[in-house]
């Protein structure tokens, strides 16, 4: 018998990001924050001085997304963008005290999130859930429209 759409793998994957998703947006709506948003001021503030093509490589957004939500968060004075002396195409990111202070203030939230999120699951098998993710997403990297590109420290 062939399964249900509900019961294959992709079809799970794709409504628990959208679980996920919608769980930020109404735990982070205070903030005026979307996930990638949140996820590109962590990464300029782990690095300061990043180029934003490292940072889309890192947490695996396309080139114009990290440029749109660059030039969004630069906007409303979360983060600074500048040009790299030796690279005058390259725009180097620092977080700014204003969106320093964001990421303090909705870490709170993004936690209550995870906790939310993984809530449906026992204890002990979090970390296997979490470990499997890591693994799918892991094998199949090469294999998003953005590959998550982790730089060798």
């Amino acid at each position: 018998m062939i399964p249900l759409v509900h019961e294959r793998p992709g079809h799970l994957i794709r409504r628990c990001q959208q679980i996920a998703v919608g769980l930020f947006l109404e735990h982070c709506a205070p903030f005026d924050l979307t996930p990638m948003q949140y996820a590109v001021l962590r990464a300029a503030e782990a690095q300061p001085g990043l180029d934003q093509i490292t940072m889309a490589g890192l947490i695996g957004l396309d080139r114009s997304n990290a440029a749109r939500l660059g030039a969004a968060l630069e906007a409303r004075g979360l983060l600074h963008r500048t040009t790299d002396p030796a690279d005058r195409r390259v725009r180097l990111l620092r977080v700014t005290p204003a969106g320093a202070a964001l990421l303090r203030a909705v870490e709170p939230a993004v936690e209550r999130v995870q906790a939310e999120l993984l809530a449906p699951v026992a204890p002990d098998l979090r970390p296997v859930l979490l470990e499997a993710l890591g693994a799918i997403a892991s094998a199949h990297n090469l294999s998003s429209r953005a590959p998550q590109r982790v730089k060798a420290a």
